[in-house]
């Protein structure tokens, strides 16, 4: 990995610094994630839990599920990262919120099987119903 990635929130009052390459990158398209960013599918990347640190500010925390909670700005909303006890290890953090979401690109789709079937992407990439994690 080259430089750092870093991002943060639509206000500004939370950055964050990536210091770890990505494990992944992926379209979701489950209902969790479309009601939490109000978007027909989220593109995530994952990171070693040690390679990700807040810079800047301090997210709000909402357990979406028996096993994941997910961290954004209470100013602004802008959905920041998802943590899951399954995978300790490691952060969820939305692509979109990079300061440069370019430098980071999804390489498949899961949870196809709860898409909005009016949403398609013109992409070759890999669909899965469910996640393969």
């Amino acid at each position: 990995m080259g430089e750092p990635l870093s991002g943060g929130c639509l206000c500004g009052a939370i950055a964050y610094r990536i210091a770890a390459p990505p494990i992944d990158a992926g379209y979701c398209h489950c209902r969790i994630c479309r009601h939490a960013s109000a978007a027909p599918v989220v593109p995530w990347l994952t990171v070693p839990a040690d390679g990700f640190a807040y810079t800047a500010g301090r997210p709000v925390v909402y357990s979406s599920s028996d096993h994941g909670r997910r961290e954004f700005c209470g100013a602004c909303g802008t959905q920041l990262v998802f943590r899951s006890d399954k995978l300790l290890g490691e952060v969820d953090v939305t692509i979109a919120s990079l300061a440069d979401p370019a430098a980071v690109a999804p390489e498949y789709h899961i949870w196809r099987e709860s898409r909005i079937p009016w949403f398609e992407t013109a992409d070759a990439l890999p669909r899965h119903d469910r996640s393969e994690r």
